[in-house]
């Protein structure tokens, strides 16, 4: 019992380290920004389904030649929106500050599942473009790969004393089993003597 909840906990903490690569993009504001997936040609059997926020407010989606593009949360992305029939790849057009943040999605074939995840800053046009200022990893705002290269180093770093307390625990068991028996065994022999 003891020892398969530590191996489910430990378990638990490997999903977290294990993630899907985020790929970070950053554009001027009033420019258009187009998310590109690994499809070179969208099938009939595919559907493809964009996302964005912390909400994962549906953005479009596409099941095969079939697409409908959707608004997004508060109506943000009305008529800013296209997603190419044939690569499933999707555009923001005159792009704002506040379409900042992670964009999702999700590919299902018939053979797999693909996630993509895309990390997306919107530069303000007085901002400095972060490709030409000399110390762009200086930003005010850390990219989120890094978040999420941090945030698995402390998964992994946990995971590691958990497993450490664990042996601890199961180790100080045995030895207090075994210095009871001990214990036991002197006892009953101090007794015949």
């Amino acid at each position: 019992m003891f020892d398969s909840f530590w191996f489910c906990f430990c378990l638990w903490h490997l999903a977290g380290v294990f993630s899907v690569d985020v790929k970070s993009v950053s554009v001027l504001e009033g420019d258009s920004v187009t998310l590109q997936i690994n499809v070179t040609e969208i099938q009939a059997y595919d559907e493809i389904q964009w996302k964005f926020g912390p909400n994962k407010s549906l953005l479009a989606k596409m099941n095969g030649v079939t697409s409908t593009i959707f608004n997004g949360p508060d109506g943000r992305f009305r008529d800013r929106l296209k997603l190419d029939h044939q690569t499933g790849s999707l555009t923001i057009m005159n792009i704002r500050t506040t379409d900042s943040g992670l964009y999702e999605v999700e590919i299902s074939r018939s053979s797999f599942e693909d996630k993509h995840i895309f990390s997306l800053t919107v530069y303000a046009a007085t901002t400095p473009d972060p490709q030409t200022s000399p110390h762009p990893e200086f930003a005010s705002h850390p990219p989120v790969s890094m978040i999420i290269v941090l945030i698995s180093a402390a998964a992994a770093g946990s995971l590691l004393i958990v497993a450490v307390i664990g042996m601890f625990c199961i180790c100080r068991k045995h030895r207090d089993a075994v210095h009871e028996d001990e214990t036991q065994a002197a006892a009953k022999l101090y007794k015949h003597t």
